[in-house]
């Protein structure tokens, strides 16, 4: 096939989408490997660049489409871009993001190989090469990575705390890849029973590694209370209303026995600097009083200065701040100015240009605990996450999903958060404004949450763990060198076919 077919790109395309409901809220585990096989097998028919390049993009815009489409709500409902211009946005970053895998579609169909390593070992490995790449590249967007599908139900979730979410996807690459040549393989028996060994021997290991515990309880249990405000996105900034939302989090706090209390990512929406004296006073009360702390999401620093995306402590221990590091472009600051300085204009974002954080920050000695804080977007980046482990005992996201309305994003950054609690063998803690807010233990299942919009507090107890997986001592260096021994064997493998 050197050119794709109407009908084979609306299969892919249709494919793609139909991968979107592996993830949360849906949680169809087995679907994004049902998907890839489908995706694999049609690449597998290319005979073009050219071909394999259109087959991978239509997947990866129904992919994106249909799982990211919440960008939309961000744009124009709140950032008040109009609608013809926020559509037009979201489908150009749905395309930009197809073209990963349709750059797999390409490069598969030019590498001269026997169709078994193809599918077996070249197009697995460009896929996970690939969601690595779009990980980090222009800082990083990796949303709907295959393998967060798989946290916390699929037996593959069982390898996370060895290779991570970059290392599972490869592997779900690999068994979508079983799956694909167990189907093309011509009345061959007995690599079709191969084929499915594979498979059963990759999920019973997974099944088999999820009952080992990495890590070992650290300390007594604390009592925790994580509120959620559920504060209108557009109101939150609103200066009329920030004397009632000040008290609405002051009276829920004032309310709860819990030694570790959190609010969620800039809850009190005014500078540290401006905190009234009785807020900071009562809020440190609380914290005294409960022998713990309140931590709370607020921006510290100045306009006139440099400003930052921060959560600071009140309470038994001395005030601790945690300034987020990974900004979002567009967001929370502009990239190259000169360039996109426009944007600011067009998009009605408060505080737009945040300062970084430095990436040495430690854990926060709050509430009994060894909190690594962490700040919205930074939990889909698991190798930061890390930096403060194996010194914290517990994980603290704060965020404020309020941008993204009733979408799949407030459902599918749990999920992210629950990979991040088995990569690490630690309890994360989610305080959120609108949802979701979460306890969730360290082998990545969901303890208890507060529905979406609705305003309350989530309480419960934690244990704090000590210890690393190999994932916490390693990151992703293991799964990197092995793509790298495997790269530089098909590289041989294909020169020795050159005459």
């Amino acid at each position: 096939m050197r050119r794709a077919s109407f009908p084979l790109l609306l299969i892919s395309l249709v494919a793609g989408a139909l991968a979107v409901a592996g993830f949360a809220p849906f949680g169809l585990w087995p679907l994004p490997m049902l998907s890839l096989a489908a995706l694999f097998a049609l690449m597998l028919r290319t005979r073009s660049a050219r071909a394999g390049f259109a087959i991978g993009l239509s997947w990866g815009l129904g992919f994106f489409i249909a799982g990211v489409s919440w960008i939309y709500v961000s744009l124009s409902v709140y950032g008040g871009m109009a609608a013809w211009l926020a559509a037009l946005a979201t489908l150009l970053f749905c395309a930009v993001l197809a073209l990963f895998p349709a750059i797999v579609g390409a490069l598969q169909a030019r590498w001269a190989a026997p169709p078994a390593l193809r599918l077996l070992l070249l197009i697995p490995l460009l896929w996970g090469v690939t969601e690595w790449v779009r990980g980090w590249l222009f800082t990083g967007f990796p949303w709907l990575v295959a393998g967060y599908s798989q946290a916390p139900d699929s037996p593959l979730a069982g390898y996370a705390p060895l290779v991570g979410v970059y290392g599972v996807s490869f592997l779900l690459a690999l068994v979508a890849a079983l799956l694909a040549w167990s189907v093309t393989t011509r009345g061959l028996l007995a690599q079709r029973a191969w084929a499915a060994t594979a498979i059963v021997a990759m999920l019973v290991g997974g099944q088999a590694l999820s009952g080992i515990d990495w890590t070992t309880p650290d300390g007594a249990p604390t009592s925790v209370a994580l509120l959620q405000g559920n504060i209108p996105q557009d109101l939150k900034w609103d200066p009329e209303i920030t004397r009632t939302t000040l008290d609405s989090y002051l009276n829920m706090a004032a309310a709860s026995p819990a030694q570790l209390i959190v609010l969620p990512e800039t809850a009190l929406p005014l500078f540290e600097s401006d905190l009234p004296e009785t807020d900071r006073a009562a809020l440190e009360s609380i914290g005294r009083k409960n022998g713990g702390d309140v931590l709370s999401g607020l921006p510290t620093g100045s306009l006139y200065g440099a400003y930052y995306n921060s959560v600071v402590s009140f309470g038994s221990a001395p005030s601790q701040h945690y300034h987020k590091g990974h900004l979002v472009p567009f967001g929370e600051y502009i990239p190259l100015k000169a360039v996109w300085g426009w944007v600011i204009e067009v998009l009605h974002i408060p505080l737009s240009d945040f300062a970084r954080g430095a990436v040495d920050q430690r854990p926060l000695a709050i509430g009994g605990q060894r909190v690594a804080a962490n700040i919205c977007y930074e939990d889909v980046f698991g190798e930061e996450i890390i930096r403060q482990l194996p010194e914290a005992s517990v994980l603290v996201n704060v965020s404020n999903l309020a941008w993204f309305g009733d979408s799949f994003a407030p459902r599918q950054h749990a999920q992210i958060s629950q990979m991040r609690a088995l990569e690490t063998g630690r309890m994360m803690l989610r305080s959120t404004n609108t949802g979701v807010t979460a306890i969730i233990d360290a082998k990545g299942r969901m303890l208890a949450s507060l529905p979406l919009f609705t305003a309350g507090s989530l309480s419960g107890k934690i244990q704090g763990y000590a210890g690393s997986t190999p994932y916490v001592r390693w990151g992703n260096a293991p799964v990197l060198m092995l793509w790298g021994i495997l790269g530089i064997g098909l590289l041989w493998a294909r020169l020795r076919q050159r005459p």
